[in-house]
């Protein structure tokens, strides 16, 4: 039956599953890896993972420049693919002997179960075109023959439904909530427990998981390919321990060094008002929460033990697992985000195809592509350009803006309340930005060191806004060009920037100075900034 033990992937004849020159057991094979989805929350730990084992990797991303900031980039090769092009999916496929699959369409908007399949079925059908040996997927928990199962789901399942019905093996990884420091679960348990010392909650509290560490996840997803027997097999993955939600809970603020939470579970709260406030609370926004929220209810634990018979492993504690997570944080080693892939930034003198002729470009003279307001500002600083590029790429997060703190924080409360993203996402990393990663609900769009940093909105605007630093160099110092600008979307986005003009008076010049000044002090200390630990709950307390 699918779901349990092997699973028909095909009527042709059977096939060797990976390269494997080493001999039957397939250690030290080294293969030739297409990850897509690689600058995703798992892709991009992934990457690093399989380096380190000694494969070949091909990273596939529609925007390949947002892996230009990753260290092990000199490592891989990159391919500009879109899952739902076929297309480029042939040509990233040619030569690869495995393919991981870990692409996923939930982004707050509709229609993300059709996405899923028709990616699902593109990678299917141009892995076996190319030859390719295996398909690895991560997917779901959750008992298949549940009518209540949930849309998010029910639609992993079914992509890895859609892989296996193909000629490829397909090796699938089922998993519950994956902790690890970033994870989308991670954060919204974090900020929950953080935030709110005593809760009210919908019945999914008692709800029983099984969740797992990422390290054990990563560590799966790699010991797969390594092993002939694997192929064509659904794995259930999960933790040592079996907890409800209000457990797992509890274990955090034990963790966490924080006092017993209050849980009163209150039947009459509905999934769209748990997700709503699951969205004002915790960085995730409310169309991204509705479908987590949704399968809290499912019970997603472990009921087959193929993965622990067919590839033994100690497997992390709850606890462990979240310590570790808090520690990362602490210690500001976050690879990677559940932000990592959203958004659809792009850096356009990198793919002229991100924007129509028609549109703007941030760059263009006033006149150019239609309607675009600006708010530009300069200021002059001492400091020479590579200070005052540090200054700037470290706004955001817990430095704020550098001007009337409580403004930018009322936006980010308006955004959440019209189902945005606001600003609780902070950033990664305090000091450190590539192309792709965010900054509170911005998206870095453009880096070129030492001279400019593009960020975009991704918070709810009648249009499309970006924020804007170019550096020149000055004499001895450097000058610093700051601009806001907007392209409105109708008789609504010209209100808008109307409204906002007043604010923008307040916000953007002393935004500039004091950015000029901290550029200054920046030069001072040798071109290094103060980091501070990222927006959101305290570090974990050491005992």
């Amino acid at each position: 039956m699918v779901g349990r033990g092997t699973r028909r992937v095909g009527d042709g004849p059977p096939r060797c599953a990976v390269a494997n020159p080493a001999g039957d057991d397939g250690e030290g094979a080294t293969m030739r890896v297409l990850v897509t989805g690689a600058t995703g929350y798992i892709g991009g730990r992934l990457v690093p993972a399989l380096l380190a084992r000694g494969h070949e990797v091909v990273c596939a991303a529609r925007n390949p420049a947002k892996l230009d900031g990753r260290v092990w980039r000199g490592d891989v090769e990159v391919a500009r693919v879109d899952v739902l092009d076929r297309a480029t999916l042939d040509a990233a496929c040619a030569g690869a002997d495995v393919v991981y699959h870990l692409v996923h369409s939930m982004d707050g908007e509709d229609g993300f179960a059709e996405r899923d399949r028709r990616a699902a079925a593109n990678v299917r059908d141009a892995a076996a075109a190319a030859g390719v040996q295996r398909i690895v997927y991560l997917g779901g928990l959750g008992r298949e023959d549940d009518d209540t199962l949930s849309d998010h789901l029910r639609s992993r399942q079914e992509t890895g439904r859609v892989l296996a019905d193909g000629s490829v093996p397909v090796t699938e990884l089922r998993a519950a909530m994956i902790i690890g420091s970033g994870s989308a679960s991670f954060e919204m348990l974090r900020h929950l427990v953080e935030v709110l010392p005593v809760m009210t909650t919908p019945r999914w509290v008692a709800t029983r998981c099984q969740p797992v560490a990422v390290r054990d996840v990563l560590g799966a997803l790699c010991d797969v390919i390594e092993q002939e027997h694997t192929a064509g097999q659904v794995y259930e993955i999960g933790g040592p321990d079996v907890l409800t939600y209000a457990e797992l809970m509890q274990t955090y603020a034990e963790v966490a060094g924080l006092r017993r939470r209050v849980i009163l579970p209150v039947p009459v709260l509905t999934p769209r008002l748990s997700s709503l406030w699951i969205g004002l609370v915790t960085p995730l926004p409310t169309g991204l929460a509705r479908p987590l929220v949704d399968s809290l209810v499912n019970e997603v634990v472990v009921t087959d033990e193929a993965f622990q018979r067919d590839l033994p492993r100690e497997l992390l504690p709850a606890a462990d697992a979240l310590r570790l997570a808090l520690t990362r944080i602490q210690d500001l080693d976050v690879a990677t985000t559940w932000a990592s892939a959203g958004g659809v930034a792009r850096r356009p003198d990198a793919d002229p195809a991100a924007r129509g002729p028609e549109d703007p470009q941030p760059e263009d003279p006033g006149w150019a592509g239609g309607t675009v307001y600006a708010d530009e500002r300069t200021a002059r600083s001492a400091a020479p350009p590579a200070a005052m590029f540090a200054a700037v790429s470290a706004i955001g997060g817990t430095r704020g803006y550098h001007s009337a703190r409580w403004m930018w924080e009322l936006r980010g409360i308006l955004d959440k309340l019209v189902g945005g993203i606001g600003l609780r996402r902070g950033r990664r990393h305090p000091v450190d930005l590539s192309v792709g990663e965010v900054v509170d609900f911005w998206r870095v769009e453009a880096i070129e060191r030492p001279h400019l940093l593009r960020l975009k909105a991704e918070m709810r605007v009648p249009g499309e806004a970006w924020l804007e630093f170019r550096i020149e160099p000055d004499g001895s110092g450097s000058r610093l060009l700051q601009r806001a600008r907007f392209h409105p979307r109708g008789l609504w986005g010209r209100l808008y920037w109307g409204v906002l003009l007043p604010f923008h008076g307040l916000i953007f010049p002393r935004m500039a100075r004091e950015l000029a000044r901290e550029a200054e002090q920046i030069a001072d200390r040798g071109l290094t900034v103060a980091a501070r630990s990222p927006r959101g709950p305290r570090p974990v307390r050491r005992r």
